[in-house]
């Protein structure tokens, strides 16, 4: 069953569409990378799945239901952000108890565990806490919930690495025992690329790629070499990304469909084939399109003055 079907989706924000004609979908109990830079679109659209917002144009269902307003969709999914408020009257512990009585598949134990385990003062209050605790907290709400569908958005605001390493070890943990579909949206992407089944990147509001993480592992490779040599092997290609180097070299991120016969031929050039990280590739896929080049560039042009 898809957990998530998305056809054609718009937002609009002053003026500004914020989603493009988003269309994709998710099947039920896989974690998914969803992956963009700051300002394409991603807390948008995951707002939108969880129904806290309303779509433009589109379609847009959750488990059969259209999200917003839904209180089917609402019972069983969970947002979780760094932006989440709790009421202050209540401690950590009596925010615990309560999510027993709201999500129906509340795993109470695992909640007090970790609560334990990340050294939570029962006594304390939520807006007490500082944004790496709060981030620790909000995360032990969303694993406890074993919500159908989970959404961390930035869940590791604050956190330092020790800690982020046990969350990504507690998430997969508690999803290997108890699957559920979970969309996870990161600027740690290198650090969390093991936990993805599959990779949602967004640019400027649109869809660049939606494909297994097995597969954007192996989707880019990278060749260097003198321009005038590696150009020739640039035809019929799907260049990705090209970057010109010092002493009339280049580094190209084409497709990888190279065929054995023309790898030797660029080995024998003396063109180096290398691979590509996978969030290195989502970083070149994501890069500005309008002519600004790259930093480098402004001290260069700095140094012209």
């Amino acid at each position: 069953m898809k957990a998530i079907k998305c056809r054609d989706l718009n937002k609009r924000f002053y003026r500004k569409n914020a989603l493009n004609d988003l269309s994709f979908s998710i099947e039920e109990n896989k974690i998914v990378g969803v992956i963009g830079r700051n300002g394409a679109g991603k807390t948008t659209l995951l707002k939108i799945i969880a129904g806290l917002l309303k779509e433009k144009s589109g379609v847009i269902e959750v488990y059969g239901r259209r999200p917003f307003n839904n209180l089917f969709v609402s019972a069983n999914t969970i947002y979780i952000d760094d932006a989440m408020n709790f009421p202050t009257a209540l401690t950590l512990k009596e925010i615990l108890e309560e999510g027993k009585r709201f999500y129906h598949q509340w795993d109470h134990e695992l909640a007090l565990r970790l609560f334990d385990y990340f050294g939570f003062d029962s006594r304390r209050h939520h807006n007490e806490l500082s944004k790496g605790k709060e981030s620790t907290f909000n995360m032990i709400v969303g694993l406890a919930s074993r919500s159908p569908l989970t959404i961390f958005d930035e869940p590791t605001t604050g956190m330092d690495a020790a800690v982020r390493k046990d969350f990504y070890r507690a998430l997969l943990k508690d999803y290997l025992a108890h699957p559920r579909t979970i969309l996870l949206s990161t600027h740690h992407f290198e650090e969390m690329e093991d936990l993805f089944e599959e990779v949602l990147l967004i640019h400027e509001g649109m869809l660049s790629l939606h494909m297994s993480m097995d597969d954007l592992k192996e989707f880019g490779v990278g060749i260097t070499g003198k321009k005038d040599v590696v150009d020739p092997f640039l035809n019929e290609k799907d260049v990705l990304w090209k970057k010109e180097q010092a002493f009339d070299t280049c580094y190209t991120v084409i497709k990888n469909d190279l065929t054995d016969h023309e790898y030797r031929r660029m080995q024998d050039e003396g063109v180096q084939v290398s691979p590509v990280k996978a969030n290195d590739l989502c970083i070149y896929l994501t890069e500005s399109q309008h002519g600004k080049g790259s930093v480098d560039d402004v001290f260069d042009r700095s140094a012209d003055v």
